[in-house]
């Protein structure tokens, strides 16, 4: 009865968004204040129906429920609670109703904290929200349905993908979909836009903060990715490139981009068409990662590998909005002309600049993820590695920050190059003195470690340099009294550093030791000293696992007790590998316990991985700079922003 509850509600939720799609748009168009305040309340409507079919999907998985096909594919009752849980979301099925919600939630957000926007504005944003929550909708009740009854129901499931059943699993699809969803937001304020013919400051301080808050989701849901592969997958490595990661890093690289574009709108109403446009694509690449994860074109950990028919269902709603949006583009770029103009020395060229490279690299690592299957589909094959995107993407990032510092303290219009750099010289010599100490220790390796820890180094440097220069020094009290935007902004850039550092040294630096060990064997990798002690089978709750017992000591003194398994799942018989790592600031300890060999003893395979937590850390701290610009008073939605009625803009309503 609560799965039929479920459905029923998800077929009200599609009504409601017919309505939501249709109605306020055409008041808008009429001037008819009933009709486009319709807008809000079929926004809320529709996010509190799909939060019941979502809630009684949920029941359906906790209370192992069956009798539905998707909880007897993707559930056992032996499953920890947990993996109950983040099994709704662990399978196609339930995972689209998951992006319905996050996006009706966005929807309902717009309208319950939309009253300083313009009701016909407001009331097109809804109407667009409304349009692609339709689709969807549509797509899941007509292809993708979570509540499909079985006739005679299993006694018991056949479990998730081993794989999922981890807490870095559990919680990294839901911020990565907050983000993914998030953009839907600044898509329709772009289409709602380009509809009224009007991109103005106020647009443009609108956009910005759900813009913002997308790409700070982005970013936790990558760096809960890149820290899952890092321990469950077994092979010690944060990022491989894998066309699912790249499907979720384009949108945050192209969501970056439109961050600080929709400032230069906010502040000197130039680069309208580029922020419509960076609006459109930020999107548009969130619905190809949609379309990569579950069209089956590719194989990948990350992948539902789905029905191809459903993807072709995908590509045709991506074709529909983001070619309509283009579309629309086209014929409104006449209307969306630039009120100033600015020097290329000026904030505004560094933030042009910074967006060109942004918006590149995001075309780079585009062209790498989908070069292998349109070879394909000319009859050759061929992969697309780590050594193409590392040697093509770099150079735009090396290029981003050494801008960063220097576009941030740039005055608007026009600047002088060389007055700008004299607040970041304490930081550029830093920055050369944390190079030299790199060098020192590199012993000859890779230079890669030199010009990472520079690099990082002159961003976290040139953001507290930034700092202190908006003070004109005034001392503690004046730094304190800074705006939190501006506290945001140099915690964002210092993250990047952060994990810039953490990046480039654990690839320079990192001791690999694969070999077969016995029990009671012991052997060095790099200044430490590693003693298999034991191996011994423990029973696990859905699952059995073969576990190590690894002591580790350096000159003499014990400094860890690791613990690694293997595991094995019967009911899908699958097994999984459980890295044990000794966490320090400075430094991992990484074992893996593999098979027992024919000749005796166990495959092991052990790392020491310098600086690994910095590369998670700086994503925290990037994030927490997001949330601060946030909490902004001048970052809320249309704070202060006030719009002069424009007469081209047929149906417009002033704000009141």
């Amino acid at each position: 009865m609560i799965a039929e509850l479920g459905h029923f509600a998800l077929i009200l939720a599609f009504a409601v968004s017919l309505w939501q799609m249709s109605v306020p748009m055409w008041g808008a168009a009429r001037g008819n204040m009933a009709a486009m305040e319709s807008a809000r309340p079929a926004a809320a409507a529709q996010f509190g129906l799909i939060g019941i079919s979502f809630a009684a999907l949920t029941v359906a998985f906790v209370t192992s429920d069956f009798s539905l096909k998707l909880v007897y594919e993707n559930s056992h009752t032996l499953k920890p609670m947990l993996y109950k849980v983040s099994g709704v979301w662990g399978n196609h099925e339930g995972s689209m109703l998951l992006w319905v919600l996050i996006l009706s939630l966005f929807g309902a957000a717009a309208a319950t904290f939309g009253d300083n926007l313009p009701p016909a504005l407001r009331a097109r944003v809804l109407a667009v929200q409304g349009s692609i929550g339709a689709a969807f909708l549509a797509f899941i009740l007509f292809t993708s349905n979570p509540f499909l009854r079985m006739v005679n129901p299993p006694f018991d499931g056949r479990d998730l993908n081993p794989l999922l059943q981890d807490p870095g699993l559990a919680f990294h699809p839901p911020f990565l979909y907050l983000g993914y969803v998030g953009l839907s937001m600044s898509f329709s304020f772009a289409v709602a836009a380009l509809i009224e013919g009007r991109v103005d400051a106020a647009w443009g301080r609108w956009v910005r903060p759900w813009t913002l808050a997308a790409w700070v989701f982005l970013t936790i849901g990558i760096a809960l990715g890149s820290w899952w592969a890092y321990y469950e997958l077994g092979w010690g490595g944060f990022w491989f490139w894998d066309p699912v990661e790249n499907a979720s890093f384009m949108p945050w690289l192209l969501a970056g981009a439109l961050v600080h574009s929709a400032v230069v709108v906010e502040k000197r109403e130039v680069l309208k068409s580029w922020t419509i446009l960076l609006a459109i694509l930020a999107f548009a690449f969130s619905l190809i990662g949609t379309f990569i994860v579950r069209s089956g074109v590719i194989t990948s950990v990350h992948s539902f590998a789905s029905d191809p028919t459903r993807g072709v269902v995908i590509l045709g709603i991506l074709a529909v909005f983001v070619g309509g949006a283009l579309t629309l583009f086209a014929a409104r770029a006449s209307t969306l002309s630039a009120r100033g103009v600015f020097a290329p020395v000026s904030r505004e060229g560094a933030l042009l600049v910074n967006n060109v490279l942004l918006a590149v690299a995001a075309l780079v690592v585009f062209i790498g993820t989908v070069w292998p299957l349109l070879a394909e589909m000319w009859g050759r094959r061929l992969s697309v590695g780590a050594p193409f995107f590392e040697q093509a993407f770099t150079p735009f990032m090396v290029a981003i920050a050494l801008i960063l510092p220097i576009g941030a303290i740039l005055p608007w219009k026009r600047g002088n190059l060389a007055r700008a750099l004299r607040p970041l010289r304490p930081a550029l010599a830093l920055a050369f003195a944390v190079m030299a100490l790199v060098f020192a220790v590199s012993s000859g390796r890779s230079a890669l470690a030199v010009i990472g820890a520079g690099l990082g180094s002159w961003l976290i440097f040139g953001a507290l340099a930034e700092l202190v220069y908006r003070t004109n020094n005034g001392g503690w009290s004046r730094l304190t009294r800074l705006p939190r935007a501006d506290w945001g902004k140099a915690l964002a850039h210092g993250g990047l550093g952060v994990t810039f550092i953490g990046v480039s040294l654990i690839m320079a630096w990192q001791i690999e030791d694969i070999r077969v060990a016995k029990v009671g064997e012991t052997f060095d990798v790099g200044t430490y000293q590693i003693t298999l002690a034991s191996v011994e089978d423990l029973p696990g709750p859905n699952y059995t696992a073969t576990r190590a017992e690894m002591r580790v000591s350096r000159n003499g003194r014990e400094v860890a007790v690791m613990h690694p398994e293997k595991r094995f799942y019967p009911v899908q018989g699958m097994p999984t590998t459980e890295a044990a790592i000794d966490n320090g600031i400075f430094r991992d300890l990484y074992v893996v316990i593999g098979d027992p060999q024919a000749q005796g003893g166990w495959a092991v395979r052990s790392y020491v991985k310098p600086f690994a937590n910095w590369i998670w850390a700086g994503a925290i701290i990037m994030a927490l700079g997001g949330c601060l610009s946030l909490s902004d008073r001048r970052s809320r939605v249309a704070a202060g922003a006030r719009r002069q009625p424009h007469p081209a803009a047929r149906g417009a309503v002033p704000a009141e």
